[in-house]
């Protein structure tokens, strides 16, 4: 049932399952409550149980966390897992995975954001996700964690690496540890709100949440998913409720956000190749990007890399994020 969930929840010509519709699985049963959205529930809960949050395809055409939920529940139907925690399974932006491409209309993963006003498909698509994983939390009153997974548009020096959302509550340090074991190589600390998936379940949710980035952008068939084998040993903890195995900080590089660059007119260009990899570091000097209203952009004080580089965002957009090296959290 769930290899027809996945295929139905990606295939435009396909009846998706009726909502509501349940069924038994290893160690408890799963819900439909919306087209791409599953609950697995456990007929008895681990000693380690969280209330789980993992979802793939905000942007469409990011295949490999696709893949590796497939993978993931596969196992647990074939009994090779046994469930002990409540985890809400979620494929983002359906139509865009259908066709393909990143977003249809708008990004997904800016909409997050409780009062949203904008009309169109994908924002009421956010609407819904924001409705499920509140009311998901309301149901389990358990320590929560939201793992959004993602591949990035471009290479990277750490092409795994972990975004945490800004937020006033703290990330725990076993948290990074399970990260680390997961074979996350980079780790980045965000400086202020940025309404995507995962920093609204830390928002208004408190949640350990985190945006992972697992390589970059392939198409269907074409992803290394035994790179990706730590970060399945890592969901496969949560789904069964069991401790995630723990890793050594000191195999992950982590930055902090220093500042964004912003497009702010028509004239409007970043000075290095758009080939750039993610992580790439800028010397005291360097010009970094023009903009007709706000100048040059200069790296000042001292050296910055760069993050997210994308000439080609909305007027008012971030058209990259500045970060510099800081140490592990302790």
């Amino acid at each position: 049932m769930l290899d027809e969930w996945l295929a139905s929840s990606l295939d435009a010509d396909s009846v998706e399952p009726r909502e509501g519709t349940e069924g038994k699985l290893p160690g408890g049963r799963y819900r439909l409550h919306a087209p791409g959205v599953l609950e697995l529930l456990p007929d008895e809960l681990a000693a380690e149980a969280q209330a789980c949050v993992v979802s793939a395809g905000i942007h469409g055409n990011e295949t490999a966390p696709i893949e590796l939920v497939g993978t993931w529940l596969a196992r647990l139907e074939a009994g090779q897992l046994r469930l002990g925690a409540p985890v809400l399974v979620i494929l983002g932006n359906l139509e865009a995975i259908r066709q393909g491409v990143r977003f249809c209309t708008t990004n997904l993963n800016r909409l997050f954001q409780q009062g949203l006003e904008l009309e169109g498909d994908e924002p009421d698509r956010a609407r819904e996700l924001m409705a499920v994983v509140d009311a998901f939390f309301a149901r389990h009153a358990l320590p929560r964690v939201h793992y959004d997974m993602h591949t990035a548009i471009r290479d990277s020096r750490y092409p795994r690496f972990v975004v945490e959302p800004f937020a006033e509550s703290a990330t725990d340090l076993a948290q990074w540890q399970g990260l680390a074991a997961a074979g996350m190589q980079a780790a980045l600390h965000q400086h202020r709100h940025s309404w995507t998936f995962s920093h609204y379940s830390k928002h208004y949710h408190a949640a350990q949440a985190f945006t992972l980035e697992l390589g970059k952008v392939r198409p269907f068939g074409e992803n290394d998913l035994e790179a990706l084998s730590g970060m399945r040993t890592l969901l496969e903890a949560l789904l069964e409720g069991r401790p995630a195995p723990s890793g050594n900080l000191e195999e992950v590089r982590f930055f902090r956000v220093v500042s964004e660059l912003m497009r702010q007119s028509q004239d409007f260009a970043l000075c290095f190749s758009k080939e750039t990899p993610n992580f790439t570091e800028f010397g005291v000097g360097t010009r970094l990007a023009h903009d007709g209203q706000a100048g040059d952009t200069l790296v000042e004080e001292a050296p910055v890399a760069v993050v997210f580089p994308n000439a080609q965002v909305e007027l008012g957009a971030r058209a990259a994020l500045l970060v510099r090296a800081c140490l592990p959290p302790t």
